[in-house]
């Protein structure tokens, strides 16, 4: 493996790939006709260290060095150019470099109240290496701030307990100490990407004596020259007393291991929980829910259309004088009204084109974390989906552009804007509120200005100019208003009816069995967001994401040939709403998950929680009440168009 070059001269000191060291090293040697000022030397850690992608001296380890363009650059360049013992690419040597990162620590029962570990006062080792700097955005939204350990392992090299530190434990130490204990702080460590869990400390069982961990004991496999394996053993029991030293020592042994690469996150997998037979068995139900649904509705519609168009059939055979003195009703007669616009046009197709859009992203996900195993990376979820989004904008601009065009929308530039910035605006708010009190906290979840500041130039230089694409093809394509009916110029009243046929109640009651279809599949997902679980299996996502729309479009079918039967043309917010109520019981059923199943408390906790479940909920809603919509509005032309019409 070639590793990069360090070009050393008089002022500056600067990493640089191979290409680039050796043409400054040839263009100054030229220019100077001597190779005294500048030497090129193989980076091995010893002439300094890399600190957030920015080179620093050793000699200078407070001074980040910013003259040169290499370190601008240098975030780059060292994602193409791999330095030793870089756990990316998952091989080694012997007696190469193993980095142990320390992540974050944090009460056990919210995973997502984390801290950086040297929030702590535990000590670092004395040994000097390169430090962690974000690879992907996801990582930096996630809160992964890894730090090195400063421990020394070398790969297949054994070593025997050894003090790498020692803590001066004052009154301020002890107590903070004591107050991770009594939370049941856990921290989280790295070994070549697979993560290590140990706990801080414990109480006796009377509360009164608190006691420290000291010794942390890895045994880590191999197969060939891969790691796939790491265990955590902690011992060093140290009761916590004021005023003392408290030694921290570690132990690394090797050991060969039959298991494959590809399958050492197998161990971290809780096939019991996700495999449970009830989960199998809320498939199954979900699935015969649809085919009874599926089932009834078109047996209903198909019996009570047919009779419809019958009837309507024999209408056009009597003469004015038989039609006046006959009953008008149905939905026939609403046909100069139920292609009128509909109310607010313009953030109605922004919700429909990002409904269309979260529904593109969620499946590609899904799809791509089937094929990918996802969860094996950090941060490799929530990367894809921010890169799946920007992507799949132009759908976002070409469902919201041509239903706006059809309903005769002209600023279709401010529902550009509106369709492209709805999510992100909403998404991005609710984080930077959320961050502003993980700052106070002091929290790793804080997520640094820079990531800020990338997922803005996102919004506007990827996914607005995507979206302006989208937007143009869809007014051009597919905006011409061709209903198979004429709009009347004056809308026509709508008449009483009784309670249960009124909109607000459609909408009430219309979310209840797409929520039934998949609330069991919500306390998995719940689980494994808030709680120490990995989600893996996203074949039975794929199957509940199909149910769901399924189950919604009928759903909302059925709700709109109701609306529409009693002389009521508003159809296309009742079947968007309808749909989309949905994400209020599911919102509900999160206050319940968080009482019962969870034991969260304070102001960070209760805010991240009930922030992140109301984006969650809402994208779900929005994503549902554009299925229902898209499907209604299939469902609508389709029963217009086989009627004739005066």
């Amino acid at each position: 493996m070639r590793t990069p070059l360090l070009i050393l001269h008089s002022k500056d000191d600067h990493l640089a790939p191979f290409w680039m060291a050796e043409k400054v090293h040839s263009i100054s040697k030229s220019a100077l006709n001597s190779d005294k000022l500048v030497k090129l030397v193989p980076f091995d850690g010893s002439h300094g260290y890399l600190h957030n992608g920015l080179y620093r001296d050793a000699g200078l380890p407070g001074i980040i060095r910013w003259r040169n363009a290499v370190a601008v650059l240098l975030p780059v360049l060292s994602l193409l150019v791999p330095v030793r013992a870089d756990e990316h690419e998952h091989t080694y040597t012997d007696k190469e470099e193993v980095v142990l990162w320390m992540n974050t620590v944090g009460p056990y029962h919210n995973r997502q109240e984390t801290y950086k570990y040297f929030s702590l006062p535990f000590c670092a080792g004395i040994k000097k290496t390169i430090s962690h700097y974000h690879e992907t955005l996801g990582e930096a939204l996630q809160g992964v701030e890894l730090e090195f350990s400063g421990l020394d392992i070398k790969f297949k090299e054994e070593v025997m307990q050894t003090t790498y530190c020692e803590i001066e434990l004052d009154k301020a130490k002890r107590d903070a100490f004591v107050y991770a204990i009594k939370n049941h702080y856990w921290y989280q460590m790295y070994i070549d990407d697979l993560p290590i869990w140990g706990i801080v400390g414990e109480a006796d069982e009377n509360g009164e004596d608190h006691y420290l961990w000291t010794y942390k004991k890895l045994e880590i496999g191999f197969n060939g020259n891969r790691i796939v394996d790491v265990n955590l053993t902690s011992e060093g029991k140290v009761k916590l007393v004021p005023n003392t030293r408290i030694a921290m020592s570690y132990s690394v042994k090797w050991k060969k291991s039959d298991v494959k690469f590809e399958d050492r996150f197998d161990k971290y997998l809780d096939p019991s929980f996700f495999q449970h037979r009830i989960h199998w068995f809320s498939i199954f139900n979900s699935f015969m829910m649809v085919i009874f649904l599926v089932g009834l509705v078109s047996m209903i519609l198909m019996r009570t259309l047919r009779k419809d168009y019958a009837r309507y059939s024999k209408e056009e055979e009597m003469d004015d004088m038989d039609r006046d003195l006959g009953d008008e009703y149905g939905w026939k007669q609403v046909h100069g009204d139920v292609f009128r616009p509909s109310s607010h046009p313009l953030i109605f197709s922004s919700l429909i084109g990002s409904g269309c859009q979260i529904f593109s992203v969620s499946l590609i996900v899904i799809v791509v974390a089937m094929l990918e195993d996802l969860y094996t990376e950090r941060g490799s979820m929530l990367s894809t989906a921010i890169f799946v989004y920007a992507a799949t904008s132009p759908v976002n601009g070409y469902f919201g552009g041509s239903l706006y065009a059809k309903q005769g929308g002209r600023r279709w530039i401010k529902q550009m804007f509106v369709g492209a910035f709805l999510i992100p605006a909403m998404v991005c708010g609710t984080a930077f509120f959320i961050n502003f009190i993980a700052i106070y906290y002091h929290a790793s979840r804080a997520i640094p200005f820079g990531t800020m500041v990338a997922v803005c130039c996102i919004c506007f230089f990827v996914i607005l100019p995507l979206n302006l694409v989208g937007t143009i093809l869809g007014r051009n394509l597919s905006g011409q208003p061709n209903f198979p009916c004429r709009v009347n110029a004056v809308p026509r009243p709508i008449p009483e009816k009784k309670w249960f046929m009124e909109p607000a109640v459609i909408v009430c009651l219309g979310g209840i069995l797409p929520f039934g279809s998949i609330f069991i599949e919500m306390y998995f997902i719940f689980t494994s967001f808030w709680a120490y679980k990995i989600y893996y299996v996203y074949g039975f996502m794929m199957l509940v994401l199909v149910i769901l729309c399924i189950v919604t479009v009928c759903v909302t079918i059925v709700c709109t040939y109701f609306l529409l039967n009693a002389e009521d043309y508003r159809w296309q917010w009742t079947s968007f709403l309808s749909a989309a109520s949905t994400a209020v019981y599911v919102y509900m059923y999160s206050f319940y998950y968080y009482f019962f199943k969870t034991k969260m408390y304070g102001l960070f906790q209760t805010s991240f929680y009930f922030g992140y479940m109301a984006v969650f909920s809402t994208a779900l809603g929005i994503m549902c009440g554009a299925v229902g919509y898209m499907g209604t509005s299939a469902f609508v032309r389709k029963i217009y168009t086989n009627v004739k019409i005066d």
